[in-house]
C-alpha cells in the first residue's frame, strides 16, 4: 500500500511517499481503508521536534531518538472498514467510521488498523469523509476543556487561536470564516491585544499556548476559567498555584479521551449544531506540502489529506 513515511525528524521534506506492507488486523482490531486524514499542528511538531528543549527530550525518549519509531504519522482519519478481527463485535465490513488514532498514529496511509474499543465511531451521516476526518483531534480536545469550564448561556467566552483545528481569533484572513461559524466578535491579534481592551471574560480558552499568563488572568472575571489548551511547563506549574490561591481557575492538564465523547460529537454534528471547516485538501502524495503550509500558522480551519478517492 502507499503511505507517507517520516524518515527522520526535520523539515517537511523528511516525509516520503513509499510502498509499505498492508497491515493485517489482530483479533480485536478493524482494518480501515482510509479515505481522509488531516495535518494538525501536533503532527508538524512530532515531525520537526520544533519544541522547547524539555518537550523535545520527552518526545525523543517516547517516540524515537533520531526518527519516530512509528514511521507513519497522522492522528485522525475517516474511512471504511474493510475487514475485522475474529473477536470484533462492534463493527463490520462496510461501516463508515472516523477515528482519533492516538499514539498509534498511522493515518497517512491507504490502510490502518485500530482496536475496536479505541477512539473510533461511526461517521456522522451528514458529513463527507474529508469533513469527518477533521473532527476527532480538535473536537475531543476542545470538548474536554470546555466541559471543565461548565459554560452557561449568557457568559462571555474568548477563544485565542480560534482559526485552527481546535478553535475553528487570530489573523485578518480568518475573520470572515470565524464570523460565518458563529463568532459574535472576531479579534485580529495583529492589531489588538485582547488583554488591553478592558473587557472581562467568564472563560478564556487559549488553544495555541500564545496568550500572556498574567495579563490573561487580569482579563478574567473573579470566578472565571483560564483554559490552557497547549500549555508550556511553566504554565502548568503556575496553573496549580493560581487555582489554589484564588477564585479564578486555570486548567492546563489533559485527561484521556473517551469514545463516548467522540459519539457525542457525532450526535452534535448530526443535529446540525457543529461542523468542521476545511481550509484546503491535498492528495496523499502532497502531504509534505500540506505540512509546509500548516507550519506557516496561516491555515484557517483544517488541512485534509485525501486518500484512495
Amino acid at each position: 500500500m502507499k503511505a507517507i513515511v517520516c524518515t527522520r525528524y526535520g523539515p517537511p521534506e523528511v516525509l516520503q511517499l513509499r510502498d509499505v506492507e498492508k497491515p493485517t488486523p489482530k483479533a480485536n482490531e478493524v482494518l480501515i481503508k482510509v479515505h481522509a486524514a488531516t495535518v494538525t499542528k501536533g503532527d508538524c511538531e512530532l515531525r520537526s521536534l520544533n519544541l522547547p528543549l524539555l518537550w523535545k527530550f520527552v518526545l525523543r525518549v517516547g517516540f524515537g531518538i533520531r526518527a519516530p519509531r512509528k514511521k507513519i504519522l497522522g492522528q485522525e482519519l475517516a474511512g471504511e472498514i474493510e475487514s475485522v478481527g475474529n473477536a470484533v463485535t462492534m463493527f463490520k465490513k462496510g461501516d463508515q467510521v472516523f477515528a482519533n488514532t492516538g499514539l498509534h498514529l498511522g493515518a497517512y496511509a491507504e490502510y490502518d488498523c485500530l482496536p475496536e474499543k479505541g477512539l473510533i465511531a461511526t461517521k456522522p451521516a451528514n458529513m463527507s469523509y474529508e469533513e469527518a476526518a477533521a473532527v476527532p483531534v480538535g473536537g475531543l480536545h476542545a470538548l474536554q476543556y470546555l466541559r471543565k469550564a461548565n459554560i452557561q448561556r449568557g457568559q462571555r467566552v474568548l477563544i485565542n487561536g480560534a482559526g485552527g483545528s481546535i478553535g475553528t481569533v487570530d489573523s485578518t484572513r480568518k475573520l470572515d470564516m470565524l464570523r460565518s461559524i458563529g463568532a459574535d466578535h472576531a479579534i485580529d491579534y495583529t492589531r489588538e491585544d485582547f488583554t488591553k481592551n478592558g473587557e472581562k471574560y467568564d472563560v478564556i480558552f487559549d488553544t495555541v499556548g500564545k496568550s500572556s499568563y498574567s495579563p490573561s488572568l487580569r482579563s478574567l472575571k473573579e470566578t472565571g476559567f483560564y483554559l490552557l489548551g497547549n500549555p508550556g511547563l511553566s504554565q502548568m506549574i503556575r496553573a496549580q498555584w493560581t487555582s489554589r490561591r484564588g477564585s479564578k481557575r486555570v486548567v492546563g492538564r489533559m485527561e484521556l479521551y473517551r469514545t463516548e465523547d467522540l459519539i457525542f460529537l457525532k450526535e452534535l454534528i448530526e443535529d446540525g449544531r457543529m461542523r468542521s471547516v476545511i481550509d484546503r485538501r491535498c492528495p496523499l502524495e502532497q502531504t509534505a506540502e500540506a505540512h509546509r503550509y500548516v507550519d506557516t500558522g496561516q491555515k484557517g480551519g483544517n488541512v485534509v489529506i485525501t486518500i484512495g478517492t
